[in-house]
Formats: C-alpha cells, structure tokens, sequence
C-alpha cells in the first residue's frame, strides 16, 4: 500500500466523447464544453473525443457537466470515456495538480436531477491479484446509491446520475489510495434512454 499522504497525488485524465442522438449533435457537443468550467484542468479536444487531466475530482466533474449538459435538453446521449491515474506515459497537466478540491461544475451538476444507466470496467495494472479489488469496487459500489448488475466483461449500473458519478470518482480514488501502479478504468453511461 502506498502512502501518498506525504507525496503530491499522482495526475489522472480522462479521455470522454459524448453522442447525442439528436440531428443538432455538433451544436450540443459544443455548447456543453463551452459551457462547462474547465480552469481546474488541462483540457483538449480533438475530432474524436476531449482529453482532461488533473486531479481525479477535477477529472468526473469536467464530462459529467458536459453530459448532463446535454442530458438536461431530454435528449438521448450517451457518454463513453477511459480513466487512468498512473500511467507511465503522462507528460501534460501537472500545472493543474495544486488545484484545490472546490470542483467548478458542482452548481450545474447539482441542478440536474438525471437517472441514468451506465456500465464499467476495473483494470489495475501491474498486479497479479487483480480480480479481488476488482470486486471489492464492485461490492463499495452497491453502497453508494447505485444498483449493480454483473454480467460478462463489465457491471451495469443504474441510478441517479450524481450517485454514478460519485460511485465511479471514489472506486478510481480507491485503487490509487490502495497503491495500483496504475489503474484504467472504462466508463458508458446512458441518459434519456427509450429503450427505459
């Protein structure tokens, strides 16, 4: 286990893209990274997708404005994004890691009552025994407000879309306070859905 309480935390990001199932996708995309406070990280987007990185906290708050951005217009979107903290190959951001813990979306995600249903998958790298703190988030996750499904290769979930968010930012925060070399994490969540 590692002790990071001495140690400034290690950078994270998160690589998210949103679909909105709507004709004015360009303009719902837009608007939602335009709209969203992003002064706390390091933020790019590119054709395919926006890339965030910072601290972990910073890292949730940034895609899920963006989605509940849209989510918030009624219309069907779903977001997909890869989390990571200890990657070896991260160079950029470190100038937004003594952002302090006040998260710059928290007013916006807070307004928005939104269920969503999501699925995620847990990859800790760099250990043997993977499967266990695998099912270790799995089970903390049904104590946070979220109903948990397993099936093969993810775990579904379902709830308001605050208690997703929240489950998924402490399940990373977890592994990363439990010492993982590094820890990918991926992440769909669906709002809006018709087929709900």
């Amino acid at each position: 286990m590692s002790d990071q309480t001495n140690e400034q935390p290690r950078i994270a990001g998160v690589s998210f893209s949103l679909y909105p199932m709507s004709d004015d996708y360009v303009d719902l995309i837009l608007n939602a990274l335009k709209k969203v406070d992003s002064t706390s990280v390091w933020m790019k987007a590119d054709r395919v997708s926006t890339i965030v990185r910072g601290r972990i906290p910073h890292i949730f708050d940034v895609p899920q404005a963006a989605f509940l951005e849209v989510a918030q217009t009624g219309v069907h979107v779903v977001c997909s994004g890869t989390f990571s903290v200890g990657c070896p190959g991260d160079t950029e951001g470190h100038a937004y890691m003594d952002a302090d813990d006040d998260l710059q979306n928290r007013e916006l995600i807070e307004s928005v009552d939104q269920h969503v249903a999501a699925k995620f998958a847990l990859y800790p790298m760099g250990g043997g025994n993977y499967m266990d703190p695998i099912y270790e988030q799995i089970d903390a996750m049904k104590a946070r407000g979220v109903n948990v499904e397993l099936t093969h290769y993810e775990t579904i979930l379902d709830g308001p879309a605050q208690n997703v968010f929240n489950g998924l930012q402490q399940t990373l925060q977890a592994m990363e306070d439990a010492g993982s070399p590094h820890t990918v994490m991926t992440v769909t969540i669906s709002a809006n859905s018709p087929s709900d």
